[in-house]
């Protein structure tokens, strides 16, 4: 089984990579055969190869791969299901690629970077996280206060309402007998332990 190196790639390699590949497409072959025959030249796994292909080289052959699978096509039609006879080699295509793509290669320290985006794209967005679970919180904090407060609101009316009530029975019976002025001065009330009104003589 072929070892993993931990190195970067190299633009060869990239070109290696692609070659293998476009040929296979150009001959009818799969993917994976090509990353595991350019992971026996390279010392690399076929996955490595893979995912290199996937995150990077594949963007920079669009149309090499365009061309690729339409000689194919020209190639069954024409009775050569391998499609072998090209026109135009990998070093041409990827000349054009490198020139539509302005020519700027990606090397290791480009990768650095982009990993360390991303890594700082992942504790944003954990701290965003934990922003919100701190902010539900509040919002539940404050939801139970604002059923204290409620409640405490619905007991200050009801003895608001007793109390209104109380002082309409000493009302009432402040001037029960006569209906004086004198009477209503005279009279005395206190509440028992019940809450009732009682007229004290």
């Amino acid at each position: 089984m072929p070892s993993t190196r931990q190195d970067a790639w190299t633009p060869d390699e990239d070109l290696l990579l692609a070659e293998v590949i476009l040929r296979n497409i150009r001959e009818g072959g799969t993917q994976l055969q090509a990353f595991e025959e350019v992971g026996r030249q390279l010392s690399r796994t076929p996955a490595a190869c893979g995912f290199r292909w996937n995150s990077h080289v594949r963007k920079q052959y669009k149309a090499g791969i365009e061309h690729a699978k339409s000689q194919r096509k020209e190639g069954k039609k024409l009775g050569d299901p391998q499609g072998k006879k090209v026109s135009r080699n990998v070093g041409e295509i990827e000349r054009e690629e490198r020139k539509e793509e302005g020519g700027k290669p990606i090397d290791f320290h480009s990768i650095i970077s982009y990993l360390g985006q991303l890594y700082e794209l992942a504790e944003n967005s954990a701290s965003n996280a934990n922003g919100q679970k701190q902010l539900l919180a509040r919002i539940e904090e404050l939801e139970v206060e604002n059923g204290r407060l409620l409640a405490e609101l619905d007991r200050i009316k009801e003895d608001y309402h007793s109390l209104m009530e109380i002082l309409e029975r000493a009302r009432t019976m402040a001037f029960s007998k006569d209906g004086s002025q004198q009477m209503q001065q005279k009279a005395k009330f206190q509440v028992d332990k019940f809450g009732n009104l009682e007229r004290i003589e």
